[in-house]
C-alpha cells in the first residue's frame, strides 16, 4: 500500500541525517530533525520533496499494478464461481462456438451486433449447501429496464452454452425465474406540511410524486443481484425520504415462482432478511402502505 508523501519524505530525511558524510559536511547536529535545520525553502528541503512526491506516484502505480493483475487471475480462474458467473455473462445469444471451446466466434460482426446478443446483463452463481451442485442465477433487462427471465428459446441456448463451458462432472441447476414477489405492510407516519394524506409530495423536485414509492422501488434498484434484502436497510432508507417522519414496517414477506416457471408459492413472512430465490424481488403494489399524520 502506497504511503503518504509526508511518511515517504520522513524516510529519507531520517536517512539524511544519519548519513555521517552528509552530517559532517553540513555541520548538522543530530540531536534536531531535519526541519530544525534547513527551512521550506532550502534546495535541500525541495529537493527531497520533490523525490517524495516522485516516489509516492510509483508507489500507487505499484499498488494499481498489483490490484490489475490479482484480478486478472480471479477473474480467469477456472472452476471457480467467479469463473462461471463470468462465463455466464459472457453468453452470445445466436452466436456459434468454436469447435471444442467455450469462445464465441465473432468475426463479421459489428460491436453493435455482438453487444445486443450479450443478452445474460445479471448473473450469481452458488454451491448447493446439501449437495455437489452449482446454482447459477441469472436474469436480463426488458424494456423498461427492470429485470426479467429470459425466453425459453435463448434458455434453450443457454442451456447448451453451460452444458459446453461447464467442467466435466460438474452438476448445473439454472435458475432463470420470474421475480420474487416482495409484499410489504407499513405504516407511514408523515409531516402534513410536506405530504398530503395519500403520501403525495406538496412541492419541490418530488412535487404531485409519492416520495416513499420512490424510495421503495430506488431501494429495490440497489439491491445487487441474488443480494440480501434486509429490511432494517429498507427501514432505514424510508427514514431519509422526503416527509416521512417514521417508517413503521408492519409486515414483509414474499413467494417465488416454482421450478416449473409456472406458479408462485404461498407467501411466507421475512424476520429479519431474505435472498430471492430468483436473484431479485418485485414489490407486489403500494396498497398496503398507509398513510398517518404526525
Amino acid at each position: 500500500m502506497a504511503r503518504q508523501i509526508s511518511e515517504i519524505k520522513k524516510s529519507i530525511t531520517d536517512l539524511f541525517m544519519i548519513n555521517e558524510n552528509l552530517v559532517q559536511w553540513y555541520g548538522l547536529d543530530q540531536a534536531r530533525s531535519f526541519d530544525e535545520q534547513f527551512s521550506t525553502v532550502s534546495f535541500e528541503n525541495i529537493l527531497i520533496d520533490f523525490f517524495a512526491r516522485v516516489f509516492y506516484v510509483f508507489e500507487l502505480l505499484f499498488d494499481n499494478h498489483k490490484a490489475e493483475v490479482s484480478d486478472i487471475i480471479l477473474q480467469q480462474k477456472p472452476h471457480s464461481l467467479t469463473w462461471y458467473r463470468n462465463k455466464a455473462l459472457a453468453f452470445q445469444y445466436g452466436f456459434d462456438l468454436y469447435d471444442d471451446t467455450d469462445v464465441f466466434i465473432n468475426e463479421g460482426y459489428t460491436d453493435e451486433q455482438i453487444a445486443a446478443s450479450k443478452i445474460i446483463k445479471y448473473s450469481a452463481v452458488t454451491e448447493a449447501v446439501n449437495e455437489s451442485r452449482l446454482i447459477i442465477k441469472i436474469a436480463t433487462e426488458d424494456s423498461n429496464g427492470d429485470l426479467a427471465p429470459i425466453s425459453e428459446a435463448e434458455k434453450e441456448s443457454f442451456d447448451a452454452y453451460i452444458d459446453e463451458a461447464r467442467d466435466a462432472g460438474v452438476v448445473v441447476t439454472i435458475i432463470n425465474y420470474l421475480p420474487d414477489i416482495l409484499r410489504l405492510t407499513l405504516k407511514i407516519y408523515y409531516d402534513p406540511l410536506v405530504l398530503s394524506s395519500s403520501g403525495v409530495a406538496i412541492t419541490g423536485a418530488n412535487g404531485g410524486k409519492k416520495p416513499v414509492e420512490i424510495a421503495l422501488k430506488e431501494f429495490m434498484r440497489e439491491l445487487p443481484f441474488n443480494g440480501e434484502l434486509i429490511l432494517a436497510s429498507l427501514i432505514d432508507k424510508l427514514q431519509k425520504t422526503e416527509g416521512v417522519k417514521i417508517p413503521h414496517l408492519i409486515n414483509a414477506a414474499s413467494s417465488w415462482i416454482d421450478s416449473a416457471g409456472i406458479t408462485y408459492a404461498t407467501f411466507e413472512n421475512i424476520a429479519v432478511k431474505k435472498i430471492p430465490v430468483s436473484g431479485y424481488f418485485q414489490i407486489e403494489n403500494f396498497n398496503n402502505i398507509e398513510y398517518i399524520a404526525n
